[in-house]
């Protein structure tokens, strides 16, 4: 395997150890604390049934010295300024791939503390079942059919950015880090962006003042005549491929990548602590994304193969990160959030994919499988300590709560999806609010309380089902995970999910709770469809020639390649 020196001349970390300096590696985390905490990861209305009492013996005995009461307080850090801000969003990992969530693999030991420490989020939700409507969604706070991540070639297809995607995020979109940055925020993207890899939707353009990371996915390795590697950025030029710089043993597994982001995290973390500006990183890690990989200290390591030592690494790797926030002294000034672009791709499971608890189907499909999250949120000093929120959030929430935590008011100019969840995070309040499930430009549920409606099914097709992709592996369910678009708008399907996580068992249409929860579910998605005002959708167009043959830094590093002409088509989106 090649080692990283020649992406570390060209840029690409200041240091890069195999393993970060503090010596944690696996098997020698930090010791769990004293107190035993019982985290009781659904709904309390949930106890009605048996099904419940299943899911809610998730315990979780974890070493908790608490160090400040329960009482909330302000919203400002330790020093009376807006917090810094952490979010760290994992890419196809599932709900159920966590400890505190009850995984019995042991993969996740510090972000179970974080839990411990924080508030952990059972009922949170992503915006889109799919990677880049959902980033662009987190970053806008704008549901994907408003900011144009979505395609009109084809009806609720999923759409995305693949190296031939000619679009990305709109010019007139205002993304958090333009934001933040009215309020002396420096900001930096790790990792994945996929929201366009043309040079005006890049990063930079969009208000990060940093970025080491990759355009798109980490798929490959390609032959320079049929497509080029993806290249990884330092900021707005690149510094080297997926492959080639940047290597990833398909084989194996075997990758430094989670490693050299961590590194690039502490730089960033240590450098703003000591110039004592505010921050906001944007930790969008990608080793859970197929092909799964992690670096040779973790290979082997967990009990569920490639994708459990993944996981291991990322949990590691969060663990360094808040000890560093500690180390530096800006633990009680950070506001961290962790969570999943979507769910986990059960099509890649066991070894490349994770597991989304007793949820229905997974990533690519509106059931619960791929759209509900796992989510903590950490601020010591500030979010009480072993707290468990039954809110409904999303991760368009992170946008809002983020500029609100920042002293900043909301774009007037347009709607915003998100809602400020500071009395949740600071009181443990309740908000009433949908959450709606979209796929591409159709409303496929919507979620109010306890209670989802279903207006249109669909997991995938027939034809991509012979074809041996299947996004609910040993969880049909007849009339429910239907393999044609089948639509329920005058009669939609109900479930219960406080009894029925699984969304096996609609509610008969002839019961009094039906009429009750369709009437109180009713006018919520009259009111949502007649406000609707859909972006211009820009996820329609492809082109060979877009790809990343060029990109701007390839000529010093004698890596440009020559494209095809421009000859763009309708983007087939299948799913």
């Amino acid at each position: 395997m090649k080692t990283n020196s020649t992406a570390l001349r060209a840029g690409a970390a200041q240091t890069v150890r195999s393993f970060p300096s503090r010596d944690r590696s696996p098997g020698f985390f930090p010791p769990v604390p004293s107190r035993e905490l019982s985290v009781r990861a659904l709904d309390a209305d949930m106890s009605a049934e048996g099904l419940r009492a299943a899911l809610l013996t998730l315990t979780l005995t974890l070493t908790l010295t608490l160090t400040f009461g329960r009482s909330c307080c302000s919203q400002r850090s330790r020093n009376g300024s807006a917090p810094n801000i952490i979010i760290m969003l994992m890419d196809d990992m599932g709900w159920g791939d966590l400890g505190v969530f009850g995984q019995p693999s042991k993969e996740t030991p510090n972000l179970d503390r974080m839990a411990a420490e924080g508030m952990l989020f059972p009922n949170f939700y992503t915006a889109n079942p799919l990677c880049s409507p959902s980033r662009a969604a987190l970053l806008t706070g704008r549901l994907p059919v408003r900011n144009g991540f979505y395609t009109t070639n084809a009806h609720a297809r999923n759409a995305y950015t693949p190296q031939e995607i000619v679009g990305g995020i709109s010019q007139g979109e205002i993304l958090l880090p333009e934001m933040l940055r009215k309020a002396g925020y420096i900001s930096k993207i790790v990792g994945k962006w996929h929201l366009g890899h043309r040079p005006e939707y890049l990063p930079l353009e969009h208000g990060f003042d940093e970025w080491f990371g990759s355009p798109n996915c980490h798929f490959g390795p390609y032959k320079d005549s049929d497509r080029p590697n993806i290249p990884i950025y330092r900021d707005s030029q690149m510094v080297g491929r997926y492959y080639e710089e940047f290597e990833i043993d398909i084989k194996t597994g075997e990758s430094n990548l989670t490693q050299i982001y961590l590194e690039e995290s502490l730089l960033f973390l240590r450098t703003q602590a000591k110039a004592g500006q505010p921050f906001f990183l944007y930790w969008a890690v990608d080793a859970t994304h197929a092909p799964v990989y992690a670096s040779k200290h973790f290979l082997g390591r967990s009990q569920r193969g490639r994708y459990g030592d993944a996981v291991m690494e990322l949990d590691y790797s969060v663990g360094v990160i808040l000890d560093e926030l500690r180390t530096l002294g800006v633990a009680e000034d950070t506001f961290v959030f962790f969570t999943s672009d979507n769910g986990a791709a059960l099509i890649s499971a066991p070894t490349q994919g994770g597991s989304n608890g007793p949820f229905l189907c997974g990533k690519e499909t509106t059931y619960e499988g791929g759209m509900r999250e796992p989510a903590i949120a950490w601020w010591p000093g500030h979010i009480p300590a072993g707290t468990v929120s039954q809110q409904l959030g999303n991760v368009m929430d992170l946008f809002t709560t983020s500029l609100a935590l920042a002293g900043l008011p909301l774009p007037g100019d347009r709607i915003i999806d998100g809602l400020d969840l500071t009395s949740v995070l600071l009181n443990n309040s309740l908000i009433d609010r949908p959450i709606f499930y979209y796929r591409g430009n159709e409303l496929m549920a919507v979620r109010l309380g306890l209670y989802k409606a279903h207006y249109w099914t669909w997991s995938n097709s027939w034809e991509q089902f012979h074809k041996g992709i299947n996004f609910c592996p040993g969880e049909e369910v007849p009339g429910v995970t239907t393999h044609e678009q089948k639509e329920h708008t005058m009669q939609p399907l109900i479930f219960h999910l406080g009894r029925d996580p699984g969304e096996k068992f609609p509610i008969s249409v002839l019961s009094e709770e039906y009429h009750t929860a369709l009437q109180r579910i009713s006018p919520v998605v009259k009111q949502h469809k007649k406000d609707l005002v859909a972006g211009v959708p820009q996820l329609n167009m492809c082109d060979l020639a877009v790809m990343n043959w060029a990109p701007a830094g390839c000529e010093k590093l004698g890596k440009c390649l020559k494209g095809p002409e421009s000859q763009p088509w309708k983007c087939d989106w299948p799913h």
